[in-house]
């Protein structure tokens, strides 16, 4: 005989485990969050943590069918699709620094100078680490991290489970976001790259007027000494810039979030 009060605890933990998946899936998609360095049992406690406020204020119910039925896959894969955009928008905004030492990289000569990614376990451009980390901190410094756990919890006012679908508005947003954020990866490189153009413009000069100089040997440390001081003065500005772009990105996951596009 089940004692009194235990008859729905079986149904109870089937809710909060789907309550869980939102939460979930934005801190697998979100930079930080989801970094291979972050253990899953810590994801776990944090999807949780999340959960049990926002979720308690919304009346969750599972399926009439069950969860094993064709309601309950839609209402997880919707579950799952939410979370997913609202931690891939963070991502988006983190890609821009990315994208910015991509570029300086490849002007200063470093294009195979690469080092693992902490947060995606893959070899990326040392520039592009110094960038990444500078947006980690930045995120830090502005509460992204409490803008992003604050933006999933009240997504569940207005997308609530099981009426989550992502609307093609904000489909829509989410690809001219992307499309702002690649500009931004190249305005932040813009002031570094465009200098280190000129310095090879210089070089191929001098080259032309010494034929017998071995540019190689001169133009490879020149290109590097002047990308190392520009990347040095030119870190505030670009700073600005990847702090606006990260603003952005939780703007366009509130929105997201608040069921707009």
């Amino acid at each position: 005989m089940i004692p009194p009060g235990l008859e729905n605890v079986e149904q109870q933990l089937l809710i909060w485990m789907l309550a869980m998946i939102r939460p979930g899936a934005a801190f697998i998609a979100a930079p930080m969050f989801g970094a291979n360095a972050v253990p899953i049992q810590l994801r776990l406690v944090l999807a949780l943590a999340v959960r049990i406020p926002s979720a308690a204020a919304v009346n969750m119910a599972l399926p009439a069918a069950g969860i094993v039925s064709i309601p309950g896959f839609l209402m997880i894969l919707s579950e799952v699709i939410t979370g997913l955009a609202l931690g891939f928008v963070i991502q988006i905004g983190f890609a821009a620094a990315l994208v910015a030492g991509e570029a300086i990289s490849n002007a200063m000569g470093l294009g195979f100078a690469s080092m693992a990614d902490p947060a995606s376990g893959q070899a990326s451009p040392a520039v592009g680490q110094f960038l990444s980390m500078l947006a980690m901190f930045l995120f830090l410094a502005a509460d992204g991290h409490l803008a992003l756990v604050s933006i999933i919890a009240e997504s569940y006012q207005a997308l609530p489970p099981g009426q989550s679908w992502i609307s093609y508005s904000a489909i829509g947003g989410i690809t001219k976001f992307g499309g702002l954020a690649f500009s931004a990866g190249l305005s932040i490189a813009l002031p570094v790259g465009f200098a280190l153009v000129l310095v090879q413009i210089i070089m191929a000069m001098i080259a032309r007027s010494a034929p017998t100089l071995n540019l190689f040997a001169v133009g490879m440390p020149a290109a590097l000494l002047a990308g190392v001081v520009l990347l040095g003065m030119a870190t505030p500005v670009m700073a600005d810039t990847i702090s606006h772009t990260i603003r952005m990105a939780l703007e366009q996951a509130q929105l997201l979030g608040g069921g707009g596009g």
